[in-house]
């Protein structure tokens, strides 16, 4: 494995685990804070970063990625900066207080745990493809992936137990 594409899964998974971190903290304390803010700008330049590197990898390899790995990968990307930039806004709003800022910050919440599982296709696809023990084809990999988001969307989305 080239040291290139050590650091691009890396970086990738570290995105996964800094994002994850910041949605469900950010869920778990019932606020967006400052930290959970950093974790999501954290975690976009760690997906960027691991991205470019494999972009850059695939372009000079033989062996060419599924389009549908790119195109998912980008409106992951996209979706990660919109998240970022809104977290930003609503946290600097909800300083200030008020009901639109709770308002705001509640439909935040929903949006978060959305891109998450959306940032999750991307990422099953290209360990499913990219991983030379798994090495799933196009089709399969999309599926599995698809399964796997449904599978967290449930979860995340279910509705709290009532004590």
């Amino acid at each position: 494995m080239s040291p290139m594409l050590i650091f691009a899964s890396l970086a990738i998974t570290g995105a996964l685990v800094l994002y994850t971190i910041g949605v469900f903290r950010e869920r778990a304390d019932g606020s967006l804070r400052g930290p959970h803010v950093v974790l999501f700008w954290i975690g976009l330049a760690c997906d960027t970063t691991g991205t470019t590197l494999m972009s850059i990898m695939a372009r000079t390899s033989a062996e060419a990625a599924p389009a549908i790995h790119g195109i998912t990968g980008l409106a992951a990307i996209l979706l990660m900066l919109f998240h970022a930039g809104w977290a930003t806004l609503v946290y600097f709003q909800g300083k200030r207080g008020g009901a639109a800022a709770l308002k705001r910050e509640r439909t935040f919440h929903r949006l978060s745990a959305a891109v998450w599982v959306a940032w999750l296709v991307p990422y099953v696809i290209g360990m499913l493809v990219g991983i030379p023990m798994i090495k799933l084809g196009t089709v399969p990999a999309v599926i599995a992936s698809l399964v796997v988001a449904a599978i967290a969307a449930v979860l995340v989305f279910r509705p709290a137990k009532r004590s």
